[in-house]
């Protein structure tokens, strides 16, 4: 599973508030160069009465597309992981591609009176200039933290050639990804490169499992290009199983695009599967702020009827009103979720954990109807609310269930890439219940691939009116 670490996230927030600082003090800057400083001859360019309040409010506007502009163009990202000289470029195609539309909203609005051309024209050189310093600083910043803090991301690599040995020298060489090495493994027979310390090489291909088991692994990095595709399938497989993030270095003479992450350390490519939406921070922090605000609204909205299903349920028949079970939630994590008790107490004691089915006898009268419209779950919003679990997502699974799939399904393990959801797009689609859990794998997935806003309020909307395999 990917490292998520916390100091890439404040790093992440912290280019955000020096870009806004940068971006404004270069458009006033600028408004002062042009109107105050006496260096530029006014000619026909008359300051306003309110000039700065006028260029400062224009100002403002102007820095939140720039923070807009350089989300899209990936600016937030971290870890860093080249040389400050590298992103000079990007830099640049930011600031421009800014100010472009900046101007081009300006123009539309027609604002009254008009702001100066020549301010304009110097602000591209004012920001620049304060965006770069800024980046500079928080550069070192990040590279200064990087140096003194933990390992997050321990690394295991398959392959004792002199690319895994440059490999780890590489790792070893840019902090900013927390990476160590610890541990080798061998793919054929032959002594190890000499630069491979000869106490971290564990064993074949074959033992990597029982290192996973036993140790903590991140991510497995296969530098042997010359594995056989069965041999890398089996690979891959098994750190999907284990939760570890899988890469590999790629035989450069059979690469074909796709979609695929590349990214070089040192000039070592390493070739991974393409990042899910919901890795990027700001799309987490947005979906987060969803869960919140649709938990806190939803739980307003709904405790008179959640007062109202306890009292019936607690007449129905004797038992617990609410009904706790262990479920696996992100990274496989387990929690435990709440619903309404919908079927008598002790229900799987003869039985075991089994699937609910259609027309069950297990169910209680008030339970067959909270099932029948998904009002069981309703108390899933203090889940969510906890956050153990997302307004949507894939449906957490019992961890007895876990265990079975993940040796039964390819690629299985990743729905819980992120936080199991209340309802999901596999629900509305049907696929709930004793259905076939491969189709509704895929769907989970598909979700995960193709998360938006957009898509999670289709499916709040969707769940309100499925019915199909709700027993």
């Amino acid at each position: 599973m990917r490292v998520r670490d916390t100091s890439d996230v404040l790093s992440s927030c912290a280019a955000v508030a020096g870009d806004m600082l940068a971006v404004f003090l270069g458009f006033m800057l600028a408004t002062w160069i042009r109107f105050d400083s006496g260096l530029i001859p006014l000619f026909h360019d008359r300051p306003p009465a309110h000039l700065y309040s006028m260029y400062s409010q224009g100002a403002l506007v102007g820095t939140f597309l720039f923070l807009l502009i350089f989300q899209y163009l990936g600016l937030y990202v971290r870890p860093q992981i080249s040389s400050f000289g590298d992103k000079i470029p990007r830099l640049v195609h930011g600031v421009l591609m800014g100010l472009l539309v900046a101007v081009a909203l300006a123009f539309i609005l027609k604002t009254e009176p008009p702001f100066s051309s020549i301010t304009v024209f110097l602000s591209a050189a004012t920001i620049l200039v304060f965006v770069v310093l800024e980046r500079y600083a928080l550069f070192r910043w990040e590279l200064h933290l990087a140096r003194h803090r933990c390992v997050v991301n321990r690394v295991a690599i398959v392959g004792t050639d002199a690319i895994a040995a440059r490999l780890k020298k590489a790792l070893k060489q840019e902090p900013r990804l927390g990476a160590r090495v610890v541990a080798f493994f061998q793919t054929c027979a032959g002594e190890a490169h000499p630069d491979i310390p000869h106490e971290l090489v564990k064993g074949a291909l074959d033992d990597l499992r029982g290192f996973i088991e036993s140790n903590q692994v991140d991510q497995v990095i296969l530098t042997d290009t010359t594995l056989d595709h069965a041999r890398t399938i089996e690979l891959i497989l098994l750190c999907e199983q284990s939760l570890v993030t899988f890469t590999l270095v790629p035989d450069l003479l059979h690469v074909m695009t796709g979609r695929v992450d590349m990214q070089t350390i040192s000039d070592i490519p390493l070739l991974g599967v393409s990042h899910w939406p919901l890795d990027n921070f700001w799309n987490r922090l947005i979906k987060r702020a969803e869960d919140v605000l649709g938990a806190l609204l939803g739980l307003i909205l709904v405790s008179p009827f959640l007062l109202l299903f306890a009292i019936l349920i607690k007449r129905d028949s004797a038992g617990p009103v609410f009904y706790r079970q262990e479920r696996c939630g992100e990274s496989g994590r387990p929690f435990g979720l709440i619903k309404f008790r919908t079927m008598v107490p002790d229900a799987e004691a003869e039985t075991g954990p089994v699937w609910a089915v259609e027309n069950d006898p297990r169910r209680t009268r008030i339970g067959a109807f909270l099932r029948r419209h998904n009002l069981d779950e309703l108390p899933q919003l203090w889940n969510v609310l906890r956050g153990e679990m997302s307004l949507v997502g894939p449906r957490p699974e019992r961890p007895c269930f876990v265990e079975q799939f993940k040796e039964e399904i390819s690629r299985y393990m990743w729905r819980h890439a992120s936080k199991p959801g209340l309802t999901g797009w596999a629900q509305v689609s049907g696929l709930r219940g004793n259905t076939d859990i491969r189709e509704r794998i895929k769907y989970d997935l598909y979700y995960l691939e193709n998360w938006s806003l957009a898509f999670d309020f289709k499916i709040l909307v969707k769940t309100i009116f499925s019915r199909e395999n709700a027993y």
